[in-house]
């Protein structure tokens, strides 16, 4: 739990930063004014940091474009900016969130009738929650909604059970990896290394094989097979790089959590793991962007009503035409999560990446 703690809490100081950004960037810049106009600080300096600054926004501009034109192509009703670029406007001329409103569909809290049987007696008391409407899509001229919500429902059910499964064998494999000396060590860290490079590759390539495995056990359109399949490509890399945060950490903290008469259980709870936060971040992360977009697998074993929301995205090309607006709406709903990880979770990424577990 104190690692649950820690970890929320950072979160929710990435959270108060993000929100104050703005106020901090206008109290520097009124600071380097006083300094420049004090003559503390060099004009020629803030000039080469306002010029840095320019191009390195122009740059992220450049590089989001893409995205950019995906959404004006969902705001513009029709997406006949994703065929032509003559056709492209940077607003369009009729902007409107009918194709959003057609992926999310209606968010309609029911009401509900609550019974109280009164003590002692055959009566009872009937109170009706009111039935509370966020999005009525029909009010905006869509009869027929998408079927976002059932795929982010399978989504949600595919990603949890991968990281659950996948995250009880690469702790314990981790840290006997890095912490543990036994028998043919060596030849299962080689193993590790040789999965690691050809572990994904491999399942895709044994695809038509493991169909057949699983129509035979009639396991085929299992989400909860389909989540073993993935923990089961996410161990080795995962595996090696928690391990290799691990190597990080001083074997003293451990030692002297022995001497002061802490069983291993706890050592590794309280000393290994909190240590390991960046690591266990970024590993977390990892497994679970393997179950929220995987395309390939889960297209070919689930059936219609189990599709996630990638093989729902693609089910949306017709076989003569592509409801660009729409599509373009769809996949940017699908993505929004995704972006939102990747921005609260940047320090972690990082600090998991640098194979250091001082830095956790």
């Amino acid at each position: 739990m104190g690692l649950l703690a820690n970890i929320g809490r950072k979160l929710s100081e990435d959270a108060k930063n993000v929100a104050m950004t703005p106020v901090n960037t206008l109290r520097n810049w009124k600071y380097t004014v006083e300094a420049v106009q004090r003559g503390e600080v060099p004009a020629s300096e803030v000039v080469k940091v306002a010029v840095s600054t320019i191009l390195a926004t122009v740059m992220v501009l450049a590089l989001l474009f893409p995205i950019y034109w995906i959404l004006m192509a969902a705001l513009s009703g029709s997406g006949a900016s994703l065929y032509t670029s003559e056709s492209f406007r940077l607003v369009p001329a009729k902007p409107t969130l009918k194709p959003f409103i057609w992926v999310i569909g209606d968010l309609i809290v029911p009401g509900y009738a609550i019974s109280l049987s009164v003590p002692l007696t055959d009566l009872a008391v009937v109170f009706n929650t009111p039935e509370i409407t966020i999005l009525d899509a029909a009010n905006y001229g869509i009869d027929r909604p998408s079927s976002f919500k059932t795929f982010l429902w399978n989504s949600v059910t595919v990603a949890i059970p991968t990281v659950l499964i996948a995250m009880s064998l690469i702790i314990p494999a981790a840290y006997a990896l890095s912490r543990q000396e036994f028998l043919l060590r060596r030849k299962v860290l080689f193993l590790y290394v040789l999965m690691t490079q050809v572990g994904g590759g491999l399942g895709v390539a044994l695809l038509i094989g493991m169909y057949a495995i699983y129509v035979q056990f009639g396991i085929n359109d299992s989400k909860l097979a389909l989540a073993v399949y993935y923990a089961a490509t996410a161990v080795p890399f995962n595996t090696w790089l928690l391990k290799t945060y691990m190597d990080g950490i001083p074997v003293s903290y451990e030692e002297a959590a022995v001497v002061d008469g802490a069983p291993p259980w706890r050592v590794v709870t309280e000393v290994i793991l909190p240590m390991s936060a960046a690591g266990l971040a970024t590993v977390f992360i990892f497994i679970f962007l393997t179950g929220w977009t995987e395309f390939v697998v889960a297209q070919t074993l689930l059936g219609t009503e189990n599709y996630t929301l990638p093989v729902g995205l693609y089910s949306l090309v017709g076989e003569y035409s592509i409801p660009w607006a729409r599509f373009s709406a769809f996949a940017l709903t699908f993505a929004t999560p995704i972006m939102l990880v990747y921005l609260f979770a940047q320090r972690y990424i990082e600090g998991g990446l640098s194979f250091s577990g001082m830095e956790g």
